[in-house]
């Protein structure tokens, strides 16, 4: 597979060149950025991999897919060009701006037979991967209340609207998450915080009802000194409560990656593990080991052997229903009912 990346900002440079720098069987051709900051940065992170001013000239280079990520505002359009273009598409999260953008975008890839993929990376974190695996042996029972958060204190980041929003941006990571674990959503509620001078929300409640039974409250904050727990679980037979974020990020930020981590990466150390509790009984949990590399080794299968994709653009679809509705309710102050149903 020969892939190339659209924007060097801290999408680029942070989520995706490091996982892109150690793919194997593939070449990373290049990025797009016209940035002389950028630049010099790409030539310092990865001599050798070319810049281009211009998606088509990436494109004329030779890639079989590109992955877009920039600015929500400019993204939507970059999709569509790269879908004109014939080459498979992975757009960053949030994927357009509401779901009619979206749907767009999807039909748009359907009618070109492209395949169009979202870097839903976080469906791989080693906590979000260990609740998957308590679901899937029953440790907690039946599970009726799902708790998910990612909160912290980045006053630099409030007024930021590269990704439309916090509810948008880390909605988009939530929402996708709940949605995978429970099911379709047919009830929403939302409450959003946003300072008068700043034009997005920067911080969020969601209060999701499962067609399944399962409630989920979600919350992001970029304001937040004293963040809730990463996950909190609640079933019949106990519940899973972990703290702190996923350590890919911090490895990430620190210039690792997968293939110079070697075996570390995505390990959580001990310390960082969560419980599992019930009543007085309280035990270790053992991280599952985070895999944000399992997403391009998907997509390179899904194109060289036409496997399925990492990520359905449908979810991410859903997900935008859901967030929507989360708008609607905060500005409605009232919760919204949607219809259950199936992509879309």
């Amino acid at each position: 597979m020969r892939i190339g990346l659209v924007g060097y900002g801290r999408g680029g440079r942070v989520f995706h060149a490091p996982l892109l720098a150690s793919l194997g069987n593939a070449t990373w051709v290049g990025v797009v950025t016209r940035s002389p900051q950028r630049r010099a940065q790409l030539a310092v992170d990865y001599p050798g991999v070319p810049a281009f001013d211009t998606l088509a000239q990436l494109v004329a280079a030779g890639v079989d897919a590109v992955v877009i990520s920039t600015s929500l505002k400019g993204r939507p359009g970059l999709v569509l060009e790269a879908i004109e273009h014939g080459v498979a598409v992975v757009s960053d999260k949030p994927f357009a701006a509401d779901a009619e953008q979206a749907r767009v975008l999807v039909d748009a890839a359907e009618r070109q037979a492209v395949p169009l993929s979202v870097y839903q990376n976080r469906r791989w974190d080693s906590d979000f991967l260990t609740v998957r695996k308590l679901l899937d042996t029953g440790v907690l029972g039946r599970v009726h209340r799902f708790e998910s958060a990612m909160e912290r204190f980045e006053p630099d980041n409030v007024g930021n609207d590269s990704g439309g929003g916090w509810l948008r941006d880390l909605g988009s990571h939530l929402v996708d998450q709940a949605l995978l674990l429970f099911g379709p959503v047919s009830q929403v509620y939302a409450e959003l915080e946003q300072q008068p001078q700043h034009s997005v929300d920067h911080g969020f409640f969601m209060s999701l009802t499962h067609a399944s039974g399962v409630v989920s409250h979600l919350y992001g904050h970029a304001l937040q000194s004293a963040p809730r727990p990463r996950f909190r679980v609640s079933g019949e037979h106990g519940s899973y409560c972990v703290d702190g974020l996923d350590v890919q990020s911090e490895q990430a930020e620190a210039g690792l990656t997968p293939a110079s981590a070697g075996d570390t990466w995505g390990v959580e150390e001990h310390r960082r593990w969560g419980w599992f509790e019930q009543g007085q009984e309280r035990e270790k949990v053992p991280s599952e080991r985070g895999n944000w590399p399992q997403f391009y080794q998907q997509l390179q299968a899904a194109i060289d052997q036409g496997g399925p994709l990492p990520v359905d653009a449908r979810d991410a679809v859903q997900a935008l229903v859901v967030l929507d509705a989360a708008r609607r309710s905060a500005d409605q102050r009232e919760v919204v009912t949607l219809e259950v149903a199936t992509k879309f």
